[in-house]
């Protein structure tokens, strides 16, 4: 005589897969994708008239990038290599050059009366840019930002720009505002 097999009860097999589930999607992360900070302009008020909104020529620095990946500053070709030293020359303008941005003193809390830029930084690039060369660029754009921050940080407050309170940070942002305008990619042509 043969002995039956005994049926093993499955039934609350459905009932761990279930805790399973809930345990690995409650204990899992997930990475969240960050952009590039940028601060937006504030919006104008209804009665502001659009002469008020204008930026002078002299106080924007045209950064344009063509379908090819060159690189042309105010309408000149430039190497990237270059790219981050003639941003800084443009905001700090240290001769007040008359064709470089404009300067302004303003009296900033923590730093006192301090010579800011009103230039702005105007990037555009064609649509047959490469994101290899595009982000070359920001990249570029925000180290000069960056040092001219820390070498202001340095100076002021003797120590890194990442070492600073959140007073001491804010005060260092509003003498060297990050004014990095981006225009909507078009056909900038060239080869």
């Amino acid at each position: 005589m043969a002995r039956k097999i005994p049926e093993i009860n499955a039934s609350s097999m459905a009932d761990i897969a279930f805790l399973l589930l809930i345990f690995f999607l409650v204990t899992t992360t997930m990475n969240v994708d960050t952009g590039l900070p940028r601060m937006l302009p504030p919006i104008p008020d209804k009665d502001q008239k659009q002469d008020d909104v204008e930026v002078r020529k002299r106080n924007i620095f045209t950064v344009r990038i063509n379908k090819s990946d060159k690189l042309l500053v105010n309408g000149e070709p430039m190497d990237i290599v270059f790219l981050k030293e003639k941003t800084k020359e443009f905001v700090v303008n240290p001769n007040n050059n008359p064709n470089l941005s404009e300067q302004e003193e303003k009296n900033i809390p923590l730093i006192g009366k301090y010579i800011v830029s009103k230039g702005v930084v105007s990037l555009q690039n064609d649509r047959g840019t490469s994101y290899k060369m595009y982000m070359k660029v920001q990249n570029e754009l925000v180290a000069a930002y960056n040092e001219m921050r820390e070498d202001l940080s340095r100076g002021t407050f003797g120590k890194p720009f990442d070492k600073l309170s959140e007073d001491e940070k804010d005060a260092v942002s509003k003498a060297i505002p990050s004014r990095i305008s981006e225009a909507e990619p078009k056909n900038i042509g060239g080869k």
